[in-house]
């Protein structure tokens, strides 16, 4: 008995694979890029403005206190005043194009994911803007205003040990007692390699030091009274040319590689926000696709430079 010759349905003119034809099956997962999480909107002011190009935030200095001689004149003494103003940037936009033939032939939705990355690539600028305004005032030693104190950059060497960090994170709080700076609303920006330093230290973890996270579950709450936040904003460079352009506002370019942590209290940052992330899209009929592009028009600037401290690894 012979075999049987079948028509097989899957086969293209009678050659080549016997399932060229089928449909691939769709699993619905669509495998995307992980976002890196934003920090910085929380660790800043923010001023909203419904027209301008810029904002003014006021900055008013000290007094004095002093004896009094019985029968003197009091005449008051003369308090400094100031103000910082903070000019919104060029409309920052992420855009893609999606054609009509390529959406019809895809199998699978992709707008929402689109709009969700390019959202994304807004925050992740908003987060290494800021981060690299306060390592960039740091190293310029950036003045205050109306009697405020400097930034300040501390070197701590150019391969520092998780016990010089923690010495030195201490030295910051120390630096921002010194200065007044209110105990709460402080922070510890750090990168991914620091952070996880300090989780591998036994007195950062060490229950008889205090409960303060966990080795098995890779988390450290805070130092010197600090919360430690990771970011994967914080060492990068921003002078770096990225798909053949910079990323970044000019105001905003420093080397930030060698940065190790930035300690800073919220007031230090001021944000001024004229429109709010949005995304659009519209059909183009004469390109046969839709355009959607999201944007948001924001400015940051330094309101107190004396609250920002930076470990550099120099």
């Amino acid at each position: 008995m012979s075999n049987a010759t079948p028509s097989r349905l899957g086969q293209a003119n009678l050659t080549g694979a016997t399932d060229a034809l089928f449909l691939k099956v769709f699993s619905g997962e669509v495998m995307s890029t992980f976002n890196a999480k934003t920090i910085m909107k929380e660790k800043t002011r923010i001023r909203n403005i419904k027209s301008g190009k810029s904002a003014s935030f006021a900055a008013i200095g000290k007094t004095v206190a002093e004896y009094h001689t019985p029968g003197a004149e009091i005449l008051g003494n003369s308090i400094n005043h100031n103000e910082t103003v903070i000019t919104i940037d060029d409309l920052l936009i992420s855009h893609s194009f999606i054609s009509n033939i390529d959406e019809a032939k895809n199998h699978y939705e992709v707008r929402s994911e689109y709009s969700k990355q390019m959202g994304q690539a807004l925050a992740q600028t908003y987060d290494r803007n800021l981060l690299s305004m306060t390592v960039k005032a740091a190293r310029a030693g950036t003045a205050g205003i109306a009697d405020q104190g400097d930034a300040e950059s501390i070197q701590i060497g150019a391969t520092p040990t998780t016990s010089t960090l923690i010495s030195n994170i201490y030295l910051a709080a120390q630096k921002l007692d010194e200065k007044n700076a209110p105990a709460e609303d402080r922070c510890v920006i750090v990168s991914p390699a620091v952070y996880y330093a300090l989780v591998q230290d036994d007195k950062m973890i060490n229950r008889d030091f205090g409960s303060n996270g966990s080795y098995s579950e890779a988390n450290v709450m805070r130092v010197a009274g600090m919360d430690i936040i990771m970011s994967n904003n914080l060492a990068v460079d921003h002078t770096a040319v990225s798909g053949g352009t910079l990323d970044f506002n000019s105001k905003y370019n420093v080397d930030a590689s060698d940065c190790k942590a930035v300690i800073m209290h919220k007031d230090a940052l001021g944000t001024v926000q004229l429109m709010d992330m949005a995304t659009e899209a519209e059909y183009d009929i004469r390109r046969q696709g839709t355009l959607a592009v999201s944007k948001l028009a924001v400015g940051h600037g330094i309101l107190r430079p004396e609250l920002i401290i930076e470990l550099q690894a120099v």
